[in-house]
């Protein structure tokens, strides 16, 4: 189907030089230039769905047309991750009547779904749309019909395909649905009134409101939903441009760096963090920077605690800490050097030499010691004086 058009309210093709506008919407000549992902049907892990296709089989959709809505509901089975804990699914098909063709607690598997598909048949009159909502809420978005409780947290969702203008009232029943929490995805082919699948559809509308020329291409939207319902990896290899760590959010992704840096403003790179700013580090004294993280240290005079963090005052007279021959003094966070008893501090400041005893004598000290020289001779010549005396009177 190379020369296939398909519409998407809103969009923008990916190649502009194949695209006009045209009743209302982005005309795109050539799908997969415009829309690559077509190209490719591969399955993928999607979130869990309550998922239920609403099919328009009425008069205006011919016996092969409609093969073809089967074919598209076949497909899009086969991109689903369908499972009774993943995503279920129901079928509903309607024209002036509805029917429900198996609701979302029949099948689990994708071969029973699609040959449950195949043997689907067209109501033939009538376009009523709004009571197929309707039922849908009704009788199928219930527990016993195997939609899953509130608590689950299971996003309800709709897709309506349809050719041609709802003969009833459909606005006041989607607003209703829609309200009640169902997501509704509108589905137009060849003569559908685009007024009618605005109205009913969720928004943003360029996201839930799709139109095909023709039921020959309707399976190609297929691709669309895939990317739509995928749960796809925002981080994985590939599709991210973090510089260091991915987180996933809601669909997307942002970027956070490891511990010890820092996010730059392009929200994508990262810088290794001022690990020594004041508040980052708890170092009593000095703190250095070190690859993202940070070592602490003391100032001279000072030594690590065990604790790798404070410090504690070197005693700078520990042998081995100091230079002095003999005696250390300790002196706030440095030291002096003495000396023992009778030595005497070198000009080096550090080494001892054995004091010298000074000899001299002063002039009163002279003084003295002539007086009591001079006493001592005057005394002995008087004694040798008497004793001259005596002896010559014995003779």
């Amino acid at each position: 189907m190379k020369g296939a058009n398909i519409y998407v309210v809103g969009a923008v093709c990916r190649d502009s030089s194949h695209c006009s506008r045209g009743r209302a919407l982005v005309l795109c000549r050539r799908c997969l230039k415009c829309f690559p992902s077509l190209s490719t049907d591969a399955a993928c892990k999607n979130r869990p769905l309550d998922l239920i296709f609403i099919v328009d089989s009425s008069r205006s959709v011919r016996p092969e047309e409609f093969e073809k809505v089967k074919i598209f509901l076949s497909k899009m089975i086969d991109t689903l991750d369908v499972g009774e804990g993943t995503t279920r699914v129901a079928v509903m098909n309607y024209a002036s009547t509805v029917k429900i063709e198996f609701p979302l607690r029949t099948y689990f598997d994708k071969a029973s779904m699609k040959e449950a598909v195949s043997h689907i048949e067209p109501l033939s009159a009538g376009t009523m749309t709004g009571l197929a909502i309707q039922t849908a809420m009704d009788e199928v978005f219930t527990e016993e019909m195997g939609t899953r409780p509130a608590t689950f947290n299971i996003p309800k969702v709709v897709i309506v395909v349809t050719d041609g203008r709802p003969q009833d009232q459909v606005q006041d029943v989607a607003e209703k649905a829609r309200t009640a929490g169902i997501e509704i995805y509108a589905i137009g082919v060849d003569r559908a009134d685009m007024q009618s699948l605005r109205i009913m559809a969720s928004e943003p509308l360029d996201k839930h409101v799709f139109y095909v020329e023709t039921y020959g291409v309707i399976e190609k939207l297929t691709s669309q939903f895939r990317d739509t319902f995928c749960a796809v990896d925002t981080c994985a290899p590939g599709r991210h441009d973090c510089d260091q760590i991915c987180m996933r959010n809601n669909g997307s992704y942002v970027c956070d760096c490891y511990e010890g840096y820092t996010l730059n403003s392009d929200r994508k790179t990262c810088s290794p963090m001022d690990m020594c700013a004041p508040g980052r580090h708890d170092c009593a004294q000095v703190c250095l920077n070190n690859d993202g993280s940070y070592s602490c240290d003391c100032y001279e005079g000072y030594t690590l605690n065990a604790d790798k963090k404070t410090c504690s005052a070197v005693d700078m007279c520990e042998p081995g800490r100091h230079d002095c021959e003999q005696v250390c003094v300790r002196d706030d966070l440095s030291y002096t050097c003495d000396c023992y008893q009778g030595y005497t501090l070198n000009p080096d400041k550090k080494t001892c030499s054995r004091a010298i005893t000074s000899s001299l004598v002063t002039t009163e000290e002279s003084c003295k010691c002539e007086a009591i020289a001079a006493l001592q001779d005057s005394v002995t010549s008087h004694l040798e004086a008497l004793s001259t005396k005596h002896i010559l009177f014995l003779i």
